[in-house]
């Protein structure tokens, strides 16, 4: 496996390699070499995630080399190094990376059809950036991952957006610019105050660190996280930056890119920071919580279908927020699941409305009404998916707001009860927009004419409605893959609540956890 998880990140920048290399009209060819390398990635993502063995420890490194040194307070200068691992927090977001891209790509057929060479070039280059984000176990790779990442989806929306694609961009850009600076400080003072960047030696060591150190570096970290999530009051990019993306860019933008926010709140705030992350946990829920029922109420305000959407993301990232931060094992596993959740409801949200876009040039839902009795399938898929974000038992969105919830009335009843009013207001909009959308007379003459869903459009949908019904019947597939890495984060937690660490004074230095460092 050593070697599988580089051919695994770097394989889509290969792919992109090639496509750069044929020639600017071979339109055909760049699709075919961009999907066949996705769908190679999406087969070893595959193979890692039944191939895991979920008693792996948190963070083992699979992969190492040497990449190059720097100055240190520390005796010896740090090195930095190429390193690449898989465990249980991981795993899920790579193999959910892995399979969402090929569909992405095959979404494009047929609408992407200026500058082809360079959109499956930054859609290659993304997914090397996503998929390297969450294997890094150093700290300056992480990074670096975390930079390339974002670099791509710049260009997709400026140049393959809608109308408004460069304020939308600029507005993204500076928005991702000033939480990655400051992220960039705290990881120089970690680099330079501890002497590594190794980020399961880190983990061992920042536990140990004074309160207010801890809270500093985490403060830094979780603005960086929560503007990618993106959490209230650093939500205001999402909705423009998705109603002026192509529908592969936010596919991608909702399906993994802000799970990058959630997944470094989880390896990075609280694994990392266990104590700043228990005396923060009341302001992180309460966040969460407002965020909830705020994006909720966003999302119902709205008579754009694909604006209504992204604003839905805040209010369902908002739950996986208040579910980490309840600290618990059940929110935590609950936290876990629902981020593959949204990035598989949300992204067939977005790929169907970008199916219906092509059809009918409006996203307004005064355009439709009706369209069920013209589209049978597309309108079949449309209620599957709607009543999976509403969370409807027997289908994905169920499981994990119903652990979340659980985990967070254990930690606190407040929001917990805050949060559940979410689960109302979620149902309202969505179906409000399903029956506005799809149900009623066909009150418009070019709603009569529409085509139903093609052959090529049911199959990119069939993979993740499949995953729809799995995880709704079958969480524990996913959960116990994930369960012995959360299993130790919330170890971690109880070590440090235990030795009374979140209560410490600032500049009292806090006692070694019982069982020593692991």
């Amino acid at each position: 496996m050593h070697y599988e998880l580089v051919l695994l990140t770097f394989l889509p920048l290969a792919g992109a390699l090639v496509v750069l290399c044929t020639p600017r009209s071979a339109g055909s060819l760049q699709r075919g070499v961009a999907f066949l390398t996705t769908l190679v990635v999406a087969v070893l993502g595959v193979r890692l995630f039944v191939g895991f063995e979920s008693d792996l420890p948190a963070g083992r490194i699979l992969f190492e080399a040497p990449w190059f040194t720097l100055p240190s307070a520390a005796a010896a200068p740090t090195q930095v190094s190429f390193r690449l691992g898989l465990d249980g927090l991981s795993l899920l977001m790579v193999a959910l990376t892995a399979v969402l891209m090929p569909v992405v790509l095959l979404s494009t057929w047929g609408h992407v059809e200026k500058r082809v060479k360079e959109f499956m070039v930054w859609m290659l280059v993304m997914e090397t950036g996503m998929l390297g984000t969450f294997l890094a176990l150093d700290l300056v790779l992480f990074y670096f991952f975390w930079e390339i990442s974002l670099i791509p989806l710049y260009f997709l929306i400026g140049i393959w957006g809608g109308e408004r694609r460069l304020y939308a961009t600029i507005k993204f850009f500076l928005f991702t610019l000033a939480g990655s600076l400051v992220m960039m400080i705290a990881i120089i003072a970690i680099l330079w105050r501890q002497g590594t960047s190794d980020v399961v030696a880190l983990i061992d060591q920042l536990h140990r660190l004074p309160l207010d150190t801890q809270l500093w570096y985490f403060a830094a970290f979780a603005l960086a996280f929560g503007i990618k999530v993106p959490l209230v009051p650093f939500h205001t990019w999402l909705p423009d930056a998705h109603t002026e993306a192509p529908t592969s860019g936010s596919v991608v933008l909702a399906g993994v890119l802000l799970k990058m926010g959630t997944y470094g709140l989880l390896r990075y705030c609280i694994h990392m920071l266990p104590g700043a992350a228990i005396a923060a946990a009341p302001v992180m829920m309460a966040i969460g919580a407002v965020g909830i029922v705020y994006g909720a109420l966003l999302a119902w305000a709205q008579t754009d279908l694909k604006r209504l959407i992204a604003c839905s993301s805040v209010s369902h990232l908002g739950y996986v927020v208040l579910g980490l931060f309840a600290l618990t094992p059940t929110g935590l596993s609950g936290g876990m699941l629902q981020m593959v959740n949204h990035g598989v409801s949300t992204g067939l949200l977005f790929l169907l409305v970008g199916m219906i876009y092509e059809r009918r040039h409006s996203r307004e839902l005064d355009a439709f009404g009706g369209i069920a009795t013209v589209m049978p399938v597309f309108a079949l898929m449309w209620v599957v998916t709607a009543l999976s974000s509403v969370g409807l038992p027997g289908l994905n969105g169920f499981p994990g707001e119903y652990l979340i919830l659980l985990g967070a009335f254990q930690s606190s009843k407040l929001w917990a009860v805050v949060g559940l009013t979410g689960v109302i207001f979620g149902a309202v909009y969505l179906l409000m927009a399903t029956r506005r959308v799809l149900f009623g007379a066909v009150t418009h003459a070019e709603n009569r004419g529409l085509a139903d869903l093609n052959a090529r459009e049911v199959v990119l949908l069939l993979p993740l409605i499949a995953l729809v019904f799995w995880i709704g019947f079958s969480p524990n597939t996913f959960l116990s893959k994930a369960q012995p890495a959360l299993a130790q984060v919330q170890q971690r937690v109880e070590e440090v609540r235990r030795a009374g660490f979140a209560q410490a004074p600032p500049d009292t230095p806090p006692k070694a956890p019982a069982g020593g460092a692991r």
